[in-house]
């Protein structure tokens, strides 16, 4: 197949420490690249992928004119490209003018889609043409109604991340993401301080100012260096160090996340994930086999004195049955090859 993929502007592919979605496009053109598919690339011109890359000429996003010129680089480039399939991970507005075209074109969502959008692309879109995925049920399922709609999970290269079958008896649990109230960082703290265990905090604090205010009042305060520790921004290699040697990988969500690929990553890392029953994290978490779900901060801190009933190579093994490069872009080929043959 010869498959154009499109990514957003802002952050190269691969990212170089956070873009989740940036993280998906990266290893899924290097497993279609595997499986002998040729690949065309649009996205940010720093991008280092092993295909052909034709970069975006606008870099803000929200600007009227950038826009409009990277919509016409989109259309160029399919244009002269005789591809079979578009898959777009960027904005739905860069693919409005293909819109009416036969070509088979994919719209994946790693975010609560825009509804309003995608029943006036649906309307433009030649019968049959448009179709879409979610990174989780939960995403998948609110499209559906309005279009055909597929849930395909957030996948790990396995390769990067090292199976850690056993780890030390003070082993820390660790919170990894956005520094922000709805990731819940303050309820790791609280959840680390009543159970007695350690915490290693990592992560982006945003510089905008209600950020950088619940980083100074709920989570500075309580950082000792000892307990609970901050230790800013990780890079792979530090991730995979960092969640191998965890307890558990806390996800203590205040809103209903679409996915959260670092649930997949911990797992590969054979850590179980403590997460609360938001958004996606039923779909990610077994209870009782990879870890545990609750609804409330004193369900989470009674899973924390669970934690050694989880073996921690069935934590690894649902990573490689349900997150694994390998599971997800197969799962993405078997869906190019259904759009392909229904045009």
């Amino acid at each position: 197949m010869r498959i154009a993929i499109t990514a957003d502007p802002e952050i190269p592919v691969p990212p170089q420490l956070y873009g989740g979605i940036e993280r998906i496009i990266d290893m899924l053109v290097r497993g279609l690249v595997e499986r002998g598919h040729e690949v065309t690339l649009i996205a940010h011109p720093n991008s280092q992928v092993p295909v052909e890359l034709v970069p975006y000429p606008g870099l803000r996003p929200r600007h009227p004119l950038d826009t409009l010129r990277n919509t016409l680089t989109v259309a160029q480039t399919l244009a002269r490209g005789r591809y079979d399939l578009v898959h777009a991970f960027g904005r739905l507005a860069y693919l409005l003018p293909i819109l009416p075209w036969g070509l088979p074109k994919l719209m994946s969502y790693q975010r609560e889609p825009t509804l309003s959008g995608i029943q006036w692309a649906v309307q433009l879109s030649k019968k049959g043409s448009l179709a879409f995925t979610g990174c989780s049920e939960y995403i998948a399922a609110k499209i559906r109604p309005y279009a055909p709609a597929y849930a395909i999970h957030n996948g790990v290269p396995l390769q990067v991340y090292n199976f850690q079958h056993q780890v030390a008896a003070d082993a820390p649990l660790v919170f990894l993401g956005r520094v922000e109230h709805v990731k819940g960082a303050h309820l790791a703290i609280e959840i680390a301080r009543r159970t007695g265990k350690k915490l290693i905090l990592a992560g982006n604090v945003p510089n905008d100012a209600q950020f950088q205010h619940y980083f100074q009042e709920q989570i500075k305060p309580h950082l000792d260096g000892q307990q609970i520790q901050y230790i800013g921004p990780v890079d792979d290699q530090q991730k995979n160090e960092l969640l191998g040697r965890a307890a558990a990988f806390l996800m203590p969500i205040l809103w209903d996340e679409p996915f959260g690929i670092v649930m997949a990553e911990a797992l590969a890392c054979g850590t179980p994930v403590i997460g609360m029953h938001r958004g996606a994290v039923p779909e990610v978490v077994q209870p009782g086999i990879n870890g545990f779900i609750g609804n409330t901060l004193p369900e989470l801190i009674a899973s924390v004195y669970q934690i050694d009933q989880i073996e921690r190579h069935n934590c690894r093994k649902s990573a490689e049955l349900f997150f694994s490069d390998r599971v997800i872009v197969g799962q993405y080929e078997q869906l190019y090859q259904n759009l392909i043959v229904r045009r």
